[in-house]
C-alpha cells in the first residue's frame, strides 16, 4: 500500500545547513517516489503548501486556501483532528523531533552533539532537548541515523532495539564535480581567489569543528607556503565562536587566511572545485557533508580521524588528529605538496563520493516507510 506522509520542515531556510539540505532533498524527492501516495508538509504545527517558499527571503506571502483550512481544523476538537491525521500513514520528523500532534512516527537523529558537547550549543537549543526530546522518543516507532557510527551511538544512548534504528547515508548533489580552471575563474574572481591557489574549509565556526586548531597548525607551515596557498574559511559563526573569530581576524591581518562567511549555493561548487586541498578537522559529526562534496569535486581531502569521518570517507581522505599539532602540520604540508598522494586521493575521493546520492538516500527512506 502506498504511504501518505507528513514531513516536518522546520530546518528549511534561505541559508541551508547540512540538516536543511537533507530536509529539502526529502521534501522535493519523496512525492515522486513509487511507494508514496502523497506528502504534506508541517512547520511549527502549521501546514505548509509549498516548502520552496521557505528557501526564499522576502515579505510574508499570502497563505493558501489549504493552509488556512488546515489551521482552522487544527483548532477543532481532538477527535476531528485525529480523523484527519488518520489518513496519513507515516509522520517523519527529519530534524530530531516529531510534530506535537503526532502520536507516533519516525525521526532522524543526525548526531548526539547536544548531549556529548552541550557547551557548544545555545541555551535555548539545550532547553528544547531537555523539554521535548524524551517525549518525542516515547512516540517514535523508528529512528533513522545518517551514518552507522551514529546508529551505534543512538542504540547505546536511547536503548532502542537495533532493528528499530536504521542508518541511511546522506548524498551529494550533481553540481559537485571537477571543473576546468576556465570554468572556475569567473566565480572565484569575485571572491578574490584563483583556481588551485587556496586551501578550503567549509564549516560552522564553533569549538568542536576545531577551527582554532586549524589556524594554529596553518600558522606553523612555512611562510612561503602560507603566502602561496592561504586557507579559506567559509561558514556562518556558531555558538562560542568569539575567541575563534578573533584568531581568524589576526590571521586575516597576517595575510594567510580569508573568511568569506556564508557562500551562496550557486557559487559553492566552484569554491570547492577550485581548492588545492580541503581540510575538515571537526571531531564530531553525524555524516559530514562538506568532505564528500569536496571529494566529489575532485579535491584531495584531509579529515579528523574520529567520529563518523573515517566511515564516510572510506579510506579516500587522509586522516589526521587536529589536537596533535605536530602531526596536523605534517599532514597539511603533505596534503599541499605531495603530488603523488594528491593524485591518488583525488581519484579515490571521486570513487567514494560516487557512491553517495540524494536519490538513493530518499529511495531508502521511502522503502523504510513501506516496511513499517
Amino acid at each position: 500500500m502506498k504511504k501518505r506522509v507528513i514531513l516536518s520542515v522546520e530546518a528549511l531556510s534561505p541559508q541551508l545547513t547540512g540538516v536543511g539540505r537533507y530536509v529539502w532533498e526529502l521534501a522535493q524527492r519523496l512525492p515522486v517516489e513509487p511507494g508514496i501516495k502523497s506528502v504534506r508538509y508541517v512547520r511549527n504545527d502549521h501546514w505548509i503548501a509549498d516548502p520552496m517558499k521557505l528557501l526564499i527571503d522576502g515579505p510574508r506571502r499570502k497563505k493558501s486556501a489549504y493552509e488556512l483550512w488546515m489551521r482552522k481544523v487544527s483548532k477543532k476538537p481532538r477527535r476531528l483532528r485525529d480523523r484527519i491525521h488518520a489518513r496519513f500513514s507515516v509522520c517523519h520528523g527529519p530534524n530530531f523531533f516529531l510534530p506535537e500532534f503526532a502520536e507516533h512516527g519516525i525521526i532522524t537523529i543526525h548526531d548526539l552533539s547536544v548531549f556529548r558537547y552541550p557547551e557548544t550549543h545555545p541555551a535555548e537549543r539545550r532547553a528544547q532537548f531537555d523539554q521535548e526530546f524524551a517525549a518525542t522518543l516515547g512516540r517514535t516507532a523508528h529512528i533513522i541515523t545518517v551514518s552507522e557510527t551514529v546508529r551505534q551511538e543512538v542504540i547505546a544512548f536511547t536503548g532502542f532495539a537495533p532493528d528499530k534504528v536504521t542508518a541511511i547515508h546522506q548524498g551529494v548533489g550533481p553540481t559537485f564535480h571537477p571543473r576546468a580552471p576556465e570554468q572556475l575563474s569567473p566565480v572565484l574572481a569575485g571572491m578574490g581567489l584563483t583556481p588551485g591557489g587556496y586551501a578550503l574549509c567549509v564549516s560552522t565556526i564553533e569549538p568542536r569543528k576545531r577551527i582554532s586548531e586549524l589556524l594554529k597548525a596553518w600558522r606553523l607551515l612555512p611562510l612561503a607556503l602560507r603566502n602561496r596557498c592561504p586557507i579559506v574559511l567559509a561558514g556562518s559563526s556558531g555558538w562560542l565562536s568569539d575567541a575563534i573569530l578573533r584568531d581568524m581576524a589576526d590571521a586575516e591581518r597576517e595575510g594567510w587566511l580569508r573568511y568569506i562567511r556564508y557562500v551562496e549555493e550557486a557559487a559553492l561548487p566552484a569554491l570547492y572545485a577550485g581548492a588545492r586541498l580541503f581540510v575538515y578537522p571537526s571531531v564530531y559529526e553525524g555524516f559530514g557533508l562538506p568532505p564528500i562534496e569536496a571529494m566529489a569535486s575532485g579535491v584531495p581531502t584531509i579529515v579528523a580521524d574520529i567520529s563518523c569521518l573515517p566511515e564516510v570517507t572510506a579510506g579516500a581522505a587522509m586522516l589526521t588528529d587536529p589536537d596533535d599539532v605536530d602531526r596536523f602540520v605534517r599532514d597539511l604540508e603533505r596534503g599541499l605538496l605531495d603530488d603523488g598522494w594528491r593524485q591518488s586521493a583525488a581519484e579515490a575521493g571521486l570513487a567514494v563520493a560516487a557512491g553517495y546520492s540524494w536519490a538513493r538516500c530518499v529511495q531508502e527512506t521511502a522503502q523504510l516507510y513501506g516496511r513499517l
